[in-house]
């Protein structure tokens, strides 16, 4: 018989060692969804949580025989908050699965929580390949940067811009992607111009941009922060490069669905590859967008929206599988080699890596019904990160 007695004493030691309760204890699920939803990444948590809104307002909030509750936290970017409300939901909340991390250092932040607790953590935003390798338990439904990037070198080469200056954010994220263009340029057969990095903090792209137009490239490759893609686009134009016959193309980052109309007419033609848009033409795709902008003011959805709608498709499958057992390492096991049609199109998790593998589209900005959209015109299929060998 289990005495309250039994209880407090099951809870102290949750508290000793992140040692989650019981599973057959409890016919609530609970998720902790970790989101800078303050702070200057607050666009990335509004639309994560819109996503995963979204996923249950269509499908509703029980699996298994189990109610889910999602429990939301705002860690405002700052990684030491995120490691500490990691613990804290796993110890006192009893969430049995973690979800959010809107970037690299965040994600990072919770590999020991993980490691010791066991429990499960899908990433909805953070794209830096050293994070996979941190903890067996986590899983990634955004993407891996460079998978964005392989294609847009196969494309420039194929549409004879073989001369290209590389121009990212100078931390992880920029860096892998930096690397995944290049190495697959090269092999292309194009010639790296010159590679600038620029600070991360300093929002003043214009010196960066005289140096691209000094060395003459066919093209600039870019990758910033979608936050900053507006500055970057109109100091792009500013600084007269298009005028100058100089091509811009980039990540998706830097047409962000959600920022896209603010940017203007500086973003027609430009050329990105990345694995959505809210313009994807499928019936999946149609119905998330419907409900999102239905939920949350006619807010269009991104690509951070869709990372986590997929997070808590992710979460359902593997709770269908596990017949609602929460044990974590069970989770992590039903969720590689996962399968299914997402607003994005067909994507897997690769049961070697835990890492998503997915399509990634060519894209064009264009003015469709009065507004500025990513117009996918190729697809690159069943892309990995090409980072890890």
């Amino acid at each position: 018989m289990i005495t309250r007695r039994t209880l407090m004493a099951a809870a102290g030691m949750a508290l000793g060692g992140l040692t989650a309760l019981p599973a057959a204890a409890q016919e609530t699920v609970k998720i902790g969804l970790i989101l800078p939803m303050t702070g200057p990444f607050a666009s990335t948590g509004r639309q994560v949580e819109a996503g995963v809104k979204a996923y249950v307002a269509l499908n509703g909030d029980t699996v298994a025989g189990k109610k889910i509750e999602i429990v939301l936290r705002d860690d405002a970017g700052v990684a030491d908050q995120t490691r500490r409300i990691a613990q804290e939901l796993v110890v006192n909340d009893g969430a049995k699965l973690l979800m959010g991390f809107g970037l690299t250092p965040l994600a990072m932040s919770v590999a020991p929580v993980l490691n010791q607790a066991k429990v499960p953590a899908i990433i909805t935003s953070a794209t830096t390949s050293a994070i996979m390798p941190q903890s067996q338990y986590f899983v990634r439904t955004s993407m891996a940067g460079p998978q964005s990037a392989v294609p847009v070198a196969t494309w420039a080469v194929q549409n004879n811009l073989k001369r290209v200056v590389t121009l990212v954010s100078d931390y992880g994220p920029g860096i892998d992607i930096e690397q995944g263009f290049t190495n697959q340029f090269k092999k292309e057969g194009g010639t790296i111009v010159e590679a600038v990095r620029v600070p991360l903090q300093n929002p003043d792209f214009a010196p960066f941009l005289q140096r691209v137009r000094d060395s003459k490239p066919d093209a600039v490759f870019v990758f910033v922060p979608s936050g900053v893609g507006s500055l970057f686009m109109k100091q792009f134009t500013e600084r007269g490069l298009a005028e100058a016959g100089i091509k811009l193309i980039g990540t998706g980052d830097i047409t962000d669905d959600d920022l896209l109309n603010g940017i203007g007419p500086a973003a027609k033609g430009v050329i990105t590859g990345h694995f959505y848009s809210a313009l994807h033409d499928s019936a999946e795709n149609k119905a998330f967008v419907a409900q999102v902008r239905k939920a949350s003011n006619n807010m269009r959805p991104n690509f951070m929206s869709v990372g986590g709608y997929d997070a808590m498709t992710l979460a359902y499958a593997a709770l269908k599988k596990t017949n609602g057992d929460t044990d974590g390492t069970k989770l992590v096991e039903a969720m590689k080699g996962a399968s299914w049609v997402s607003p994005r199109g067909p994507i897997t998790i690769d049961p070697a890596t835990r890492d998503i593998v997915q399509d990634i589209y060519m894209r064009e900005v264009k003015e469709v019904n009065g507004e500025l959209y990513n117009v996918e015109f190729a697809t690159f299929p069943k892309i990995k990160d090409p980072n890890v060998k």
